[in-house]
């Protein structure tokens, strides 16, 4: 894949996409080799490229860093788990995942309500759904928990008066972020996943037809 030519939007929605349920690479391979990127395009390709491919780690490193600055308010850990639960739901596989476990979960106690927690049935025209699919987590859409959860984790916030420092946490995390992808030279094996995945998306898209 060239990254030189992938928008920030079409990152975003490979970032939605894609399994996350993959572990974190290993912290050898995380802080292996860094080099200054020989140019603009250089650092645009490779930011985009490790945003990619350690998004798990960057994940872990941003709920870390952010669980640090709170260690002595309860509270705001609360909030910052519910937060990171609501982002993690805009990945269609996360979200996915998640609601297969909890009704399955819940079908050992009631399958009754089990049943009604499935999504609801895209209808098929000649062979093919005839409207784009709508991610559901418990029978319900999507927006539904990530508007709940976001709410609740705002409240939080307020209740623990850490607004502030977890701007300050989140910026420091950020910028962590964007230092190490800017940084980091990707190597093959990071290319190959690439490629590999995106094999996957593509026979995934196709079997769906």
């Amino acid at each position: 894949m060239d990254w030189g030519n992938v928008t920030a939007e079409d990152l975003i929605d490979a970032l939605r996409e894609v399994d996350w349920s993959s572990p974190p690479r290993p912290l050898p391979e995380f802080f292996s080799r860094f080099t200054f990127p020989r140019s603009y395009a250089k650092w645009n390709s490779r930011l985009k490229c490790n945003l990619y491919y350690y998004r798990t780690n960057y994940f872990i490193m941003i709920v870390v860093i952010l669980g640090l600055g709170f260690l002595r308010r309860p509270v705001a850990i609360l909030a910052g788990m519910l937060t990171a639960l609501s982002i993690a739901f805009l990945n269609d596989s996360f979200a996915g995942t998640f609601s297969e476990k909890v009704t399955r979960t819940v079908r050992q106690f009631s399958p009754h309500l089990a049943a009604k927690m499935r999504p609801p049935l895209t209808p098929v025209i000649r062979g093919r759904p005839s409207a784009k699919r709508t991610i559901h987590i418990c029978g319900r859409p999507r927006w539904v928990f990530v508007f709940i959860f976001s709410t609740v984790s705002f409240i939080l916030w307020y209740v623990s008066c850490g607004l502030l420092t977890v701007l300050w946490a989140l910026a420091i995390a950020l910028l962590a972020t964007i230092l190490h992808a800017s940084f980091r030279t990707p190597n093959l094996k990071a290319r190959l996943n690439t490629f590999r995945e995106e094999f996957r998306a593509v026979w995934r898209n196709y079997s769906e037809l």
